[in-house]
């Protein structure tokens, strides 16, 4: 049978010595053989109850609980505990990916933030999530259609109504008129977006807007704030769309 020495055994697993040498104190991974030199030696064995260690510690488990279980679980529910952790994990990185996106349009919204105004942004995601008051506004069904279907600050097709408001803004900017030809076809880019997000529900889109052009309602629903100008310009702008 081959040994390993503490050296050994610490490139090979990636535990200090130090560590080897508190498991052995506590009585959790003792050394096959100890030499009059006090060099401890390890088995096959040993190496296999150091992995399991590693595996469990990095489920956050204390060494208190591995020493009690270490040698009761099975392969198979160490693999179960091992691939739960991997799915909270995965689950953590989605979620912190859906606020990097949000925050990236939302700063090409503004064009600029500063650290006062990222964090409480990230707070107020949070709290949105539970206390969004669409029924107040909307019944199940049409709550249903908007919730799946309305971008998300998260969505790439958020930048396409990005795109709109910042379109909006320069004409505003402009001092353009809501009939001049850059507006009008502002307007008929809004529509066509508003046509495939509301599936041609010209009654749900109408009541949709009215809420958006609230900025309390928008507020309450947890929807990002859109300036009223803009609003304004784009709404004045489909009207002279469609007159066309």
């Amino acid at each position: 049978m081959r040994y390993f020495t503490s050296g050994e055994v610490s490139q090979t697993l990636g535990i200090s010595v130090r560590t080897l040498r508190y498991y052995d104190q506590i009585g959790l991974v003792t050394p096959a053989k100890k030499e009059e030199t006090g060099r401890r030696l390890y088995s096959s064995r040993e190496l296999v109850v150091l992995e399991k260690i590693l595996l469990l510690k990095s489920l956050s488990m204390s060494l208190e609980d591995i020493q009690k279980i270490i040698n009761e679980l099975t392969i198979e529910e160490i693999l179960t505990l091992h691939k739960e952790k991997l799915e909270n994990k995965i689950q953590d990185l989605q979620y912190s990916l859906q606020q990097t996106h949000s925050l990236s349009n939302t700063l090409k919204l503004e064009g600029d933030l500063d650290w006062n105004q990222l964090l409480p942004l990230v707070r107020e995601n949070n709290k949105r999530a539970g206390t969004n008051r669409w029924e107040n506004h909307f019944n199940e069904d049409e709550q249903k259609i908007l919730q799946e279907d309305l971008p998300k600050m998260e969505d790439p097709s958020t930048k396409k109504w990005i795109n709109i408001i910042k379109r909006s803004q320069f004409c505003i900017e402009r001092e353009l008129t809501p009939d001049s030809e850059e507006a009008l076809t502002l307007a008929e880019d809004c529509l066509l977006l508003s046509e495939d997000f509301f599936n041609g529900d010209e009654q749900l889109q109408q009541k949709f807007w009215e809420a958006r052009k609230s900025e309390e309602t928008s507020k309450e629903m947890g929807l990002y704030p859109i300036p009223s100008d803009v609003l304004d310009f784009l709404e004045k702008a489909t009207l002279c769309y469609e007159k066309n």
